[in-house]
């Protein structure tokens, strides 16, 4: 609420005073009286401008290093998640291609499940196996907050590299948003979100529905194909004919908050599905014209949440779900292909090489997590959490008769505890956490081809802890710092494979980490309604059985496997310029290098890759946005928004730099990409078109081992926000 000056009290008793001696005047000498009328009787007061801090400001300003983003801006357009998570600084997208492809985010020099996805503080698998970053709907997110390095308790992440975690939105009233897209590559997208009241805002109903098909038919760059009248391989361009992507995601939410009994009470149904075709092994080099995989999910969860249990300031949040997801990859057809899309018969099926498969990934998963936070003396808080994740896999072929099935379990218990100190005027702000990890698994594999079984079962625990700090002196000057020894249990996945390319690798280890990270941010504000902001850090990773993706050349696929040490060191800076509410410019740029420090191998020979970069990593990478925003063009209430950005990447090596001449050594070239949009809003925002054209110059973008990404891409958007 605005302050009202002293002065204006002093002005009002005044003039009080004197309108009640009038008053008294005029009926002691009714004769005498006279009547006293100001010409203007408004009383103007100074302009009072009050200011308090969002919540994305407030946790990016903490103690931790994280980037917090606000979906809001980017609702009206087709960018993913993954896209406005990969434009933020130290972040690094790698997909494997178009809509629906398979992706990996590399934070801070670490990638693959280094890094971990949540939303609202839970796993992101909850949600099922089919959803990840790339197609949970925008509609539903508020903001991404993006923690790197060190990973707050309250998380209960076992992450090496850090943490996504997606906050929902939410709304008081009734609401409904609506999109849909077209876009190149017979690319369509539709999704729906909304929020119901009812029963006199006693209940909330939020159901949601997402909808992505794509043929994914974009053109391949320089691809081998055989020339008949050449009578040898040529380099050609082709376009890709088995990606053919199709996913559907539905939720209902139901439930209550704000009330005595409860902060909050929901009840949350998911089911998905989803359809893709394999085109590529782990390279191009592996063409594939018939393997393909489908699956669906379904999950039923339920969180709640009190506050001031049993005493003041006392706040339980709890949350249980269960999640089915199931997976089947059909590789079916004796074929090789090629890029013309022709084939030969062969004697074995495209992706393993072996007899026709038609392979069931069953994968049920439990999950629980409690909260506990208390918060004491006014400037002192605990936090304990605890989630358990247990999760099954059961496989087995319906066509290959001679695969034997088998029945997996992994068990995961995190407990962590946080204490919080808030000194000095909240400007001093210190953390001190400790975590406890329990790894209990049990792997019973028979393998067909040579009749061999593999049965492991074990219990293995890890201790982590760590701590941060923040001071901040001025709104221009907040320093930090973090600390964290953290350990990261293998997924399932890693150690089981994926059921496609990925295969199983059942000695994989833990890895393990010390993190450092320090950095300085702040706000100036400027004339003229201008404000600048900034942030720059630096970071230092020690890593111990680091957990590497290997590709295999030869046939496609690839295994995930340990590296006994790594170090990864950068340093990453972020400038952003806002004039008003209609023109912002930002910047940032990261340099990473992650490097293998194992100075021997195993046979006690000197290794030839000590401190060569890790491979098929980038290291040298940016990202600008340029937003240009002008209201009532046509009419009053409209508004028209030019988007501009752009990003770079540094070439880098496919393999490690010291094996072969560096001269002649594979590497990805430079990347330049530019993007645009331009969205037209009118009746406050209840309309809105978009057109967007991305990879303007149709330039040859590549991620993980040079799989080709879309060429240019034109789409268009229109989103309808009723409430």
């Amino acid at each position: 609420m605005a302050r009202i000056d002293s002065r204006h009290f002093i002005l009002i008793a005044l003039l009080s005073a004197l309108a009640a001696s009038s008053v008294s005047t005029a009926a002691a000498n009714p004769a005498d009286s006279l009547t006293w009328m100001p010409e203007d009787s408004v009383l103007m007061l100074e302009e009072v401008t009050v200011k308090g801090k969002s919540a994305p400001q407030r946790i990016r300003e903490g103690q931790y290093n994280v980037n917090v983003v606000e979906i809001a801006p980017a609702l009206n357009t087709s960018v993913s998640m993954t896209d406005i998570v990969g434009r933020t600084a130290g972040i690094k997208v790698r997909s494997e291609g178009g809509l629906g492809s398979d992706f990996d985010i590399m934070l801070n020099g670490l990638s693959g499940s280094a890094v971990r996805y949540f939303i609202n503080g839970v796993p992101l698998d909850t949600k099922g196996g089919n959803i990840s970053l790339s197609n949970i709907p925008m509609n539903t997110i508020d903001r991404v907050e993006i923690y790197k390095g060190v990973v707050p308790p309250s998380l209960g992440a076992d992450a090496l590299g850090g943490a996504i975690n997606l906050i929902t939105r939410t709304q008081k009233d009734n609401f409904l948003d609506f999109a849909v897209s077209a876009g190149s590559y017979h690319t369509w997208t539709a999704n729906a979100t909304g929020q119901i009241v009812a029963a006199g805002g006693n209940l909330l109903i939020r159901p949601s529905v997402s909808y992505e098909y794509s043929k994914n038919d974009y053109m391949m760059r320089d691809v081998e194909v055989w020339d008949t009248a050449a009578d040898r391989y040529i380099l050609a361009d082709r376009r890709r004919f088995n990606d053919r992507y199709r996913s559907l995601f539905s939720q209902l939410e139901v439930g209550t908050e704000h009330k005595p009994w409860a902060r909050y009470l929901f009840i949350t149904a998911t089911y998905s599905t989803l359809q893709k075709g394999i085109q590529t092994g782990a390279t191009q080099a592996i063409v594939y014209g018939d393997a393909r995989r489908h699956g669906h999910s379904w999950s039923v969860s339920g969180r709640y949440a009190i506050d001031n249990l049993l005493v003041k300031r006392l706040n339980l949040s709890l949350f249980a779900s269960h999640t089915s997801s199931y997976q089947t990859t059909v590789d079916t057809a004796f074929r090789k292909y090629d890029w013309n899309g022709h084939y030969t018969q062969s004697q074995r099926n495209e992706i393993t090489g072996g007899p026709k498969s038609m392979l069931h990934y069953d994968r049920p998963m439990t999950v629980a997590r409690g909260n506990l936070d208390y918060s004491f003396a006014s400037h002192h808080n605990v936090n304990l959490n605890y989630i358990l994740n247990n999760t099954k896999t059961h496989r087995f072929d319906d066509v290959d008769k001679t695969y034997r099935p088998s029945r997996d379990r992994l068990t995961k218990h995190i407990l962590g505890l946080a204490y919080t100190q808030t000194l000095v005027d909240s400007r001093l702000v210190n953390t001190l956490f400790g975590k406890s990890y329990i790894e209990n698994f049990k792997i019973l594999h028979r393998e067909s081809y040579n009749n061999s079984e593999h049965t492991a079962s074990a219990t293995k625990s890890f201790w982590g802890y760590g701590i941060g700090s923040r001071f901040s002196t001025t709104d221009w000057l907040k320093p930090k710092a973090s600390f964290e020894h953290t350990v990261r249990l293998p997924l399932s996945r890693e150690i089981l494979g994926n059921g496609v390319t990925v295969m199983q690798n059942l000695a994989l280890k833990p890895e393990s980490s010390d993190n450092v990270n320090v950095g300085i941010l702040g706000d100036i504000q400027l004339p003229a309604d201008n404000s600048l902001y900034y942030e720059v850090s630096g970071y230092w990773r020690d890593v111990s059985d680091m957990i590497h993706l290997v590709v295999g050349e030869a046939d496609g696929t690839s295994y995930y496997t340990n590296l006994s040490s790594v170090r990864a060191t950068g340093l990453e800076a972020e400038v952003g310029w806002h004039c008003s509410d209609w023109l912002s410019l930002t910047t940032n740029w990261s340099y990473s290098e992650t490097k293998d420090m194992n100075r021997w191998r195993e046979d006690g020979k000197p290794s030839i890759t000590y401190k060569n970069r890790i491979p098929n990593l980038p290291w040298l990478f940016g990202n600008t946005d340029l937003t240009f925003a002008r209201k009532k063009i046509i009419r009053g209430d409209d508004r028209l928004r030019f988007g501009y950005t752009f990003q770079y990447v540094h070439w880098y090596y496919l393999t490690w730099e010291g094996y072969g001449s560096l001269s002649s050594k594979s590497k990805i070239p430079s990347q330049y990409r530019h993007d645009v949009s331009l969205t037209y809003s009118w009746f406050n925002e209840r309309y809105n078109v978009t057109l967007e054209l991305d990879n303007i110059f149709d330039c040859t973008l590549y991620d993980n081992y040079r799989l080709q990404k879309p060429g240019r891409f034109f789409s268009v958007k229109f989103r309808l926000f009723l409430r």
